[in-house]
């Protein structure tokens, strides 16, 4: 009976829970209601995926059409040169002719500025054969006529055995749609016994247009010319050109006396070396040069701990390309003058004045030139003493003043310079060479 009840009982209470529709709604939401900041860190994780998609279409579109493009491109070639009866590589006397840039050129390169080799130099160029190694100097051949292209910067970056003619025309860079041909000028030259020079011409437009960011030069035969033979083309080395307006911050090979220091190398203009330079009076590539003549630790305290032995020995290095003029400096220790002391333009110890005679500084004995520094020394710190002279009047003076004293080697005389040359030695005799301007 007990038993009976109780299944009734439960049977009621399992009836109940069904007729409560809350109760079973109310379960089902606390088993499926996700958090609410899962809800949003899943909605900001399809919105930035949608925008990072977004963005990158265009940049994959492009590249993926440059490089079909490339593909294609090849292929063509390929297929040309398969169905064409390609020239010869080599001639009927075993030859292969190779065209080669013999100079490099000097960079950076600017828009509108000319194009020239190392160091302001011509460059040339030369038509040779790859299997002797030896210029043609003779036939057709040594006599063609060749164009100048501009080629893209990684043309055959990674094949150094070579190209076909079709490859490396269509690598050949051509001016943006509106813009100016790439290059203008002298665009053409004739080779002469095998070697040639290029004339003046200049770029247009800079090569951050392009997807290597770089040029390169290149030189071809041109249409119409020696068809009969295959002469493989010429290429240079990839390289940046820049807006004219980058010439500003361009440094001079040689600098000049006159040049701003930032002119310099590992000296950026308004950088930091830049600035202490010139809060301690250094302007310019003469400042720089005397203080490191007479005080090259002071210098180097002023350029602080940011210079490098190795940025130092490269800043003095190109700083001592410059090209001096023919100023030069005496300091006499006494009113007597018969001893004085030389310096170049940048204060630099050129030599001694002893007896109406010069000698240099580089043929005086150790002893001598012990004596000689005292005498330095005391002039660096008497400068306001110094006489300043004309390299080519003081010689002028020395010599006529030679030409009435005694042929002989002047020993010097019993008087008593303190802290100067020692009077006892005997010097040798003053070079005809000397106080000419020459570079450090």
């Amino acid at each position: 009976m007990q038993t009976r009840y109780m299944e009734r009982s439960n049977s009621m209470a399992r009836e109940k829970r069904a007729l409560d529709p809350s109760s079973s709604e109310e379960g089902q939401r606390e088993q499926k209601r996700p958090a609410l900041a899962s809800v949003i860190v899943e909605a900001l994780k399809v919105d930035s995926l949608q925008k990072l998609c977004s963005s990158l279409e265009p940049i994959l579109r492009r590249v993926v059409s440059e490089e079909v493009e490339r593909a294609l491109a090849k292929l063509g070639s390929a297929k040309l040169s398969g169905r064409a009866s390609p020239k010869q590589i080599e001639g009927p006397d075993g030859r292969n002719l190779q065209l080669q840039f013999k100079s490099r050129l000097s960079l950076p390169l600017f828009t509108g500025g000319k194009v020239e080799g190392e160091h302001g130099a011509a460059i040339h160029i030369v038509l040779f054969d790859a299997n002797t190694g030896h210029i043609v100097t003779s036939g057709a051949e040594s006599a063609v006529k060749l164009d100048v292209v501009v080629l893209e910067g990684d043309f055959n970056n990674e094949d150094e055995q070579g190209w076909s003619q079709e490859e490396f025309e269509s690598h050949i860079v051509k001016e943006r749609d509106g813009k100016r041909p790439l290059l203008t000028g002298d665009l053409q030259v004739i080779l002469k016994d095998g070697v040639g020079t290029l004339g003046e011409f200049t770029f247009t437009d800079n090569s951050s247009w392009i997807r290597s960011r770089k040029f390169r030069l290149g030189l071809k035969v041109a249409s119409g010319c020696n068809e009969s033979i295959r002469i493989r083309e010429a290429k240079t080395d990839a390289f940046t050109v820049k807006d004219h307006r980058g010439e500003l911050y361009k440094k001079h090979y040689p600098p000049a006396l006159n040049d701003e220091v930032w002119r310099l190398e590992k000296i950026g203009k308004d950088g930091s070396f830049h600035k202490r330079l010139n809060k301690s009076g250094i302007y310019t590539v003469e400042d720089f040069l005397r203080l490191v003549v007479r005080d090259s630790q002071r210098l180097r305290s002023i350029l602080g701990s940011g210079m490098s032995n190795k940025m130092w020995d490269v800043l003095v290095e190109h700083a001592k390309t410059c090209c001096l003029s023919g100023k030069l400096y005496v300091y006499y220790p006494d009113d007597v003058r018969n001893v004085g002391v030389v310096f170049n333009h940048i204060y630099e110890l050129s030599g001694l004045i002893a007896g109406e005679q010069y000698y240099p500084a580089d043929s005086l004995s150790d002893s001598q030139k012990v004596s000689v520094d005292n005498l330095v020394k005391k002039a660096y710190d008497n400068w306001m003493h110094v006489i300043e002279y004309d390299g080519k009047s003081l010689l002028s003076c020395k010599q006529n003043q030679n030409s009435v004293a005694s042929r002989n080697d002047v020993t010097m005389g019993p008087q008593d310079y303190s802290d100067s040359f020692d009077p006892q030695l005997t010097l040798p005799s003053l070079p005809s060479q000397f106080l000419q301007s020459s570079p450090l």
